[in-house]
């Protein structure tokens, strides 16, 4: 009796968990079912954005092929129309170098109090690249570089001044970077002088959605555009004619595909499948 008691119960118990087990999982699959397709969009989307190989990120990946660098290809802009000169004579004798300095008197009595009632102002190339200077009255300076317009003006002056001093500068020197970088926009340049890569260091780098292998360059010269892709990825162009940027470049940075496919979604799915995942949560814990 014992026995069949203890067969019975073994039998008994036996039968709670085989009858209540397969009960339990379809409660289960049934309360987890609504998540599943949240699961599976979660992983795709995650398993596509976080496969980024290094070869599309990582700058002059090749850079050993090159054994000695070179600067045969070092700038030397031309001044070119609508260019703003900055150009200041001077000399021992500062009376007989002072005429051929352009000044303009001051704006306001604020700026005469603060000892700046004189200002020197820039000589705007004309589109013939041209220029009126005091004294020696109209100059043809486009073409030149900066050194050669300083000898020309050195030659000149020394007719009236004795051993006169020239500085000579392009004031409004600027390049543009724009698309996938930190900070886009115009930057002028203090020196003439001016890499690829140190506009884009200026422009705070390249952002992770931009194609490094396709920088595009714009360029204007003798009033006709012409553009070069650049691959960053690889040391080829630094000894391309465009590693040395010109003045009024412009460098576009292109987006990404995954930066492109993601204009297609709103920006803040992010925050709306944040939402989604605790509103599942929610329902599942009611649920139970």
């Amino acid at each position: 009796m014992h026995k069949r008691e203890g067969i019975l119960v073994k039998s008994h118990y036996f039968c709670i968990i085989t009858k209540k087990q397969p009960m339990l999982f379809p409660q289960i699959r049934a309360t987890l079912s609504p998540i599943y397709p949240f699961v599976a969009v979660l992983f795709i989307f995650l398993f596509v954005t976080s496969c980024v190989s290094k070869k599309e990120i990582l700058y002059l990946q090749d850079i050993e092929r090159i054994h000695t660098a070179t600067d045969a290809l070092q700038n030397n802009p031309v001044i070119r129309p609508n260019d703003i000169l900055s150009i200041q004579v001077s000399s021992y004798d500062m009376e007989a170098s002072a005429p051929f300095n352009l000044m303009a008197p001051a704006k306001n009595i604020q700026e005469q109090n603060t000892n700046q009632s004189v200002q020197a102002q820039g000589y705007l190339v004309n589109n013939d690249g041209s220029i009126e200077f005091p004294v020696l009255g109209t100059l043809q300076v486009g073409g030149m570089t900066r050194q050669e317009l300083v000898e020309d003006l050195k030659t000149r002056i020394s007719v009236y001044v004795k051993d006169p001093i020239l500085n000579v500068r392009i004031t409004n020197y600027k390049v543009t970077v724009l698309g996938e970088v930190a900070r886009p926009g115009a930057y002028y340049i203090d020196d003439e002088r001016i890499t690829l890569l140190e506009a884009l260091g200026k422009a705070g780098d390249l952002t992770i959605f931009g194609k490094r292998e396709n920088i595009l360059i714009l360029r204007e010269q003798n009033g006709i555009k012409t553009y070069s892709k650049i691959d960053l990825t690889k040391s080829e162009f630094l000894d391309s004619p465009y590693y040395y940027l010109q003045q009024n470049d412009v460098v576009y940075v292109q987006p990404n595909n995954a930066q492109v496919n993601s204009a297609a979604y709103n920006r803040n799915s992010g925050v709306y499948i944040s939402i989604a995942s605790v509103l599942i949560s929610i329902i599942v814990l009611i649920s139970r």
